[in-house]
């Protein structure tokens, strides 16, 4: 008997044993496995500081080599996340939400945009000053425009997850996608206490920066509308500033001035409202259409050097009166054309007061078809007011319902609208 116990004994100790040499294979080749397209980060191409800095970077190195050597999850370690998670920390401790690193794909989408047609939802975003994904304005006729996307609006989700942390090329990756597919922001209207789930059907964006008109209109007492014993009076829609905007401007303007010397033509309305911005020199160049001579904008650097920026050609549409429409969703070089012609005496601005992008962004083409969007300068109106942070207040002061002005049939006035129009019958 005791024998027949000591055999099970020993039968036990050998399962034992082999049970834990199986673990023990197995253990090993799941970590083969599990690392088996991990690549070491082997060399530093270049470990010296910019010129002008004392920064040591011993410690950023030993860090890098230490998540090299030492972390668990050899599979999570990619170079190149690495690189771009280091710059974009560097970029956000600069606390300037249009400093920014644009990765390959990215950079990519962002100059298409600019081209004027994309697949998305139509929107310009930024960063909130507490560093949430926030709407600088929806695009004329974009999903995002039509599901009730207004500027200002905090992100909050994209489908399922949380933007919180997020860079705005994350963002804009996560956002688009295939035409005919679903996205659902959770949104946070400005001045609501409760976030809004908005669903978007992905689009084609095309988008045409400038539009226009010439109508006789007439305006009873509740109402403005078209009627041949109405005044002339000219529109421009200027809804941002790409590629194509000089050239569709010119177009326009030509349109507009076979009409100007009709009798008791009134004046023109220029809409910037929820213009998010664009090229420097082409806010210079739409301002130049109303100006005679004199500064439009006026750039300083980090040294407070000041260079200023004057009429670039000979306008067209010199001494007609003029209004300019903003609004928050208005922003960098649509504020730079609305204070130029405000400051300059040559218009007067009606609606909201302005986003407040105060900056001069450069976009630089770095390694591997990435860019750097940086912050090179402040802006200043030619009365030298720096708007960032604070805006343009218009000098005439008209709120627009924006769940009220997304709704509106074609052919209707929205209410700023018409007050411009109202203003210029007077």
């Amino acid at each position: 008997m005791q024998k027949i116990i000591s055999l099970r004994i020993f039968q036990l100790i050998i399962v034992v044993l082999i049970s834990l040499a199986i673990g023990y294979v197995l253990g090993i080749n799941r970590v083969a496995l599990s690392w088996k397209d991990y690549k070491p980060i082997v060399s530093i191409l270049s470990r010296n500081p910019p010129p002008s800095q004392t920064l040591d970077m011993r410690l950023f190195y030993e860090i890098l080599d230490r998540v090299n050597q030492d972390y668990y999850d050899k599979t999570k370690i990619d170079a190149t996340k690495l690189l771009y998670g280091a710059i974009n920390g560097l970029l956000s401790s600069l606390e300037d939400p249009y400093t920014s690193f644009f990765p390959p794909k990215e950079n990519t989408e962002f100059k298409t945009q600019l081209a004027g047609e994309f697949t998305g939802i139509g929107a310009e975003l930024s960063l909130s000053p507490d560093n949430r994904i926030m709407v600088v304005a929806p695009l004329d006729e974009s999903p995002a425009q039509k599901a009730g996307i207004r500027s200002q609006d905090i992100i909050l989700k994209v489908d399922s997850e949380e933007t919180l942390g997020w860079t705005v090329a994350k963002a804009v990756e996560k956002i688009r996608g295939p035409k005919g597919t679903t996205v659902e922001l959770t949104v946070l209207h400005d001045k609501e206490k409760s976030p809004t789930p908005v669903k978007m059907v992905r689009s084609i964006i095309v988008i045409k920066s400038v539009t226009g008109w010439v109508k006789n209109i007439s305006c009873a007492k509740d109402s403005c509308s078209e009627n041949n014993s109405g005044s002339p009076i000219a529109y421009i829609r200027l809804s941002q500033f790409g590629d194509k905007t000089n050239d569709e401007w010119i177009s326009v303007v030509n349109s507009i001035n076979t009409k100007v010397s009709e009798k008791d033509f009134r004046g023109i309305i220029l809409d910037v409202r929820n213009n998010p911005g664009g090229y420097l020199n082409d806010a210079v160049f739409i301002a130049s259409e109303f100006l005679r001579s004199g500064v439009v904008v006026i750039q300083e650097d980090d040294s407070k050097n000041q260079d200023a920026l004057r009429v670039s050609r000979r306008g067209t549409l010199l001494d007609e009166s003029l209004i300019v429409l903003i609004n928050k969703g208005s922003a960098s070089a649509s504020e730079i054309v609305a204070g130029a012609l405000r400051d300059q005496k040559r218009a007067k601005l009606l609606g909201e007061k302005t986003f407040g992008k105060g900056t001069i962004q450069q976009a630089v083409d770095v390694d591997n078809g990435a860019s750097l969007h940086i912050s090179v300068a402040k802006w200043l109106t030619p009365n030298g007011t720096w708007v960032n942070k604070v805006g343009i207040e218009p000098d005439i002061n008209i709120e627009l319902d924006a769940t009220k002005s997304a709704n509106l049939k074609e052919g209707e006035f929205d209410y700023q609208l018409e007050t411009a129009i109202r203003q210029l019958l007077k």
